[in-house]
């Protein structure tokens, strides 16, 4: 590798890492109740069984690239809230699925637009066609994320 690539990637590392403890630290500062009514799992468990539809355990935790068992617990605990329900897996009458409750897609929904809004607040100086680069490159690190992670 050239000494310009290992630069290009060390930085990319970098901020990474600092974008990973800023947004901790930017969601842990964050004091309206919208911010908080939601754990991140939780969150990003009901944002997934949203636009996916239900889900059994063992595919919400390879979506998710998590050990079967915490998917359980934190399926149990949004279970308790009422944030989502279980019902039989039409396609295979052993199992069951998982789907939001009317509850956990409101507080789905008021988490994504309080986000929506700080993110509007910290980008709003930013044009439109940088907001669409962020979004596109974002969403392809992600996506190169989860491929690695399935490769393991």
């Amino acid at each position: 590798m050239s000494d310009d690539h290992e630069s290009t990637l060390g930085h990319i590392e970098t901020e990474v890492a600092l974008l990973m403890r800023f947004g901790e630290a930017t969601r842990r500062a964050t004091g309206t109740d919208e911010h908080r009514v939601l754990d991140r799992a939780a969150y990003v468990i009901l944002r997934h069984l949203d636009s996916a539809g239900p889900q059994n355990v063992s595919a919400l935790a390879a979506r998710l690239n998590l050990d079967g068992s915490t998917v359980t617990r934190q399926v149990s605990a949004l279970q308790r809230d009422g944030l989502i329900v279980r019902a039989p897996d039409p396609t295979d009458g052993r199992g069951t699925v998982i789907s939001p409750t009317p509850a956990g897609l409101q507080r789905m929904a008021a988490v994504q637009a309080a986000r929506t809004r700080l993110y509007g607040d910290m980008l709003a100086d930013w044009s439109a066609e940088d907001r669409a680069s962020l979004a596109t490159l974002l969403g392809r690190l992600n996506h190169a994320l989860v491929n690695r992670n399935r490769h393991r």
